[in-house]
């Protein structure tokens, strides 16, 4: 499994067309073969900055949802937005600490 973040600052007079963005393309992206899990979260004291938060089946199915028609279109769209260059990561859990 592959966790995948995504950090992206968008201009604040963006942010509602990102936020209406997300909303419609959601479920296509949460149900692109591959994908286990779609977060996004909102910086606590910054307004204007996102993060998605996903699983990924592996890097190959990861690799597929950037090659497709969905994440270019979503993409070129939320590119147009930001305020600064984005940031993702691709990480594997460690360990999870219980009690």
């Amino acid at each position: 499994m592959l966790t995948r973040i995504v950090r992206m600052v968008f201009r604040p007079e963006e942010v509602s067309s990102f936020l209406e963005n997300f909303e419609k393309n959601k479920k296509a992206i949460r149900n692109f073969p591959g994908c286990h899990h779609l977060e996004l979260w909102r910086d606590f004291s910054e307004e204007n900055i996102f993060m998605t938060y996903s699983y990924w089946e592996s890097e190959e199915a990861l690799n597929k949802y950037r090659d497709s028609e969905l994440f270019k279109s979503v993409w070129s769209y939320t590119k147009t937005l930001f305020a600064e260059k984005p940031q993702a990561f691709s990480i594997k859990k460690l360990q999870e600490v219980q009690e």
